[in-house]
């Protein structure tokens, strides 16, 4: 009686794991339909900023330019900066230093645009091939070298533009604008350049 009471609890057993078996596989079946069913949801597009434009920076001798562009002076750019050029017969007499009265109007318009920016200055003296030896001056070089030096003294004395801004040179003749062959280009060539380094 025993023994049979234990084959029919082995068979229930046998029963239970089947049952469980096909329990598992219907799972598993279920899973995956369920899987493979299963659409992901594409990602959204990714919305790249637009490109930031590069700043370029301030330009400070625009404003030099601008306020200088009515004035009667050749104003120009070069590769070192704004150069202002001043031709003799609107400051000096002939073969003299000493600044004209009626120039004082220009010179301050000048000064109150280089007053604006912190830029260094050079001030160039330049002369014709006219040669000249008076009690003052031995050649053109001193000539255009005072010339420049009564300028700085103009600019920095009587219009306050600070005097560590500046450097003074003196090319005599040696960097005409025009040809001195004629009356035209000795008067362009006689002049004092301003030139607000970049």
């Amino acid at each position: 009686m025993n023994s049979r009471a234990g084959e029919h609890r082995s068979g229930d057993q046998r029963w239970m794991v089947s049952y469980m078996d096909v329990l598992t596989v219907l799972l598993i079946f279920f899973l995956a339909a369920a899987a493979n069913s299963f659409t992901p949801a594409p990602p959204p597009p990714v919305t790249l900023p637009p490109p930031v434009a590069k700043l370029q920076p301030p330009d400070p001798l625009a404003g030099v330019e601008s306020a200088l562009q009515n004035s009667d002076l050749r104003v120009e750019r070069t590769e070192r900066g704004l150069s202002i050029s001043l031709p003799q017969e609107i400051l000096f007499s002939p073969g003299d230093d000493h600044v004209h009265p009626a120039a004082l109007a220009t010179l301050q318009s000048i000064a109150e645009a280089v007053g604006t920016v912190p830029n260094r200055i050079m001030l160039a003296g330049h002369a014709d091939t006219t040669p000249i030896h008076n009690s003052r001056f031995r050649n053109n070089w001193d000539l255009a070298a005072s010339r420049s030096l009564r300028l700085l003294e103009t600019l920095t004395h009587r219009f306050h533009v600070d005097e560590s801004r500046f450097s003074v040179s003196s090319y005599g003749s040696s960097a005409p604008r025009s040809s001195n062959e004629t009356a035209e280009g000795r008067a362009a060539n006689r002049r004092v350049e301003i030139l607000v380094l970049n």
